[in-house]
């Protein structure tokens, strides 16, 4: 008789909780949910339900991953919010407030080192503020004033700001103390479906010039590369999904006539649609990677604090064996 044990190498083992550390295939009991749980690689991504956010609101960017991830700032058209909020993995919790209330702006960086800059409080703004996982600080502005432009970072030490309204081609790198003005954009434009990367491996994609774009740009760190179109044309999405300009995905947004569910996922070459969100929604917030992303809040038409789990195709999942 065959068993696990003779198969394997090794018994079952006893876990309390989910084993993260499992690989592919393996089996083990999960004591806290009393049930036997295996590893397995997901073959299509998906979305599911993640916790609401506390406040409703839209034109906001996020910052960090999906199970520390930061909402800043936004509006209700009005008012502004100047409230950030702090994700787990489950539920979201008010932290300290950035000082200056804005929308349209971008974020960089982490849970606990995380960077907002630009946006518009009334009008177009410069304004940096650099969070240390307690306080937020005001720091160097940009050196162009700008509202509806993208970006991302990987800390706040370390962080790229990308066109805007209306329509600019500027970009801008920052090294912990000052932006400095770098290869500017092909394609000047703001409202963008997205962006994603590093000061030296960056995308944006989507956006709006004097109608909306489908257009892709590609930053190595010296100049930008128009690259594969996104399939859907569309502005105003989830920002910041992604590590890189050979990793992304596009969330969200509209597409001058609606609000779209439309999910693309970026490899370095093309843009394939994917699994859609479970409701249509532009102006949302996102964090996360193209593997485990997170997008929150924006409008489906009306404001909305929805939160949805991203896990791509090969991401680890841990799936329970039932018996009936």
């Amino acid at each position: 008789m065959s068993t696990y044990k003779k198969e394997v190498g090794t018994a079952v083992q006893n876990f309390a909780g989910d084993y993260t550390g499992a690989v592919q295939g393996q089996l083990w009991y999960n004591s806290t949910a009393a049930s036997f749980q295996f590893r397995n690689l997901t073959t299509v991504g998906s979305w599911a339900t993640g916790g609401n956010l506390n406040t409703a609101r839209r034109r906001l960017p996020g910052a960090g991953t999906q199970t520390a991830a930061l909402a800043i700032s936004g509006t209700a058209d009005p008012p502004l919010y100047n409230q950030v909020e702090s994700y787990n993995g489950s539920s979201w919790t008010e932290i300290t407030d950035v000082t200056t209330a804005r929308e349209e702006h971008a974020a960089a960086g982490t849970q606990t080192a995380a960077l907002t800059f630009g946006g518009k409080s009334g009008s177009a703004i410069a304004l940096t503020e650099s969070y240390n996982g307690t306080s937020w600080t005001e720091v160097g502005d940009l050196n162009t004033a700008r509202q509806e432009l993208t970006g991302d970072g990987a800390t706040n030490t370390a962080a790229i700001a990308i066109g805007g309204a209306p329509q600019r081609i500027v970009t801008e790198t920052w090294n912990g103390t000052s932006w400095a003005e770098v290869g500017d954009l092909n394609s000047g434009r703001g409202g963008f479906r997205g962006g994603a990367g590093t000061t030296t491996s960056a995308l944006a994609f989507g956006g709006f010039t004097t109608a909306y774009v489908a257009l892709n740009e590609s930053y190595n760190g010296t100049s930008w590369t128009e690259v594969a179109d996104l399939n859907t044309t569309s502005g105003y999405g989830g920002q910041t999904i992604g590590t890189d300009n050979t990793s992304a995905l596009a969330v969200g947004g509209y597409t001058g006539t609606a609000d779209t569910a439309n999910t693309e996922e970026w490899n370095g070459t093309s843009w394939t649609e994917t699994s859609n969100i479970p409701t249509a929604t532009a102006n949302n917030g996102a964090a996360g990677t193209s593997s485990l992303g997170l997008t929150f809040g924006g409008r489906n038409p009306s404001l909305t604090n929805a939160t949805y789990e991203w896990t791509g195709a090969g991401s680890p999942t841990t799936e329970t064996i039932t018996t009936s």
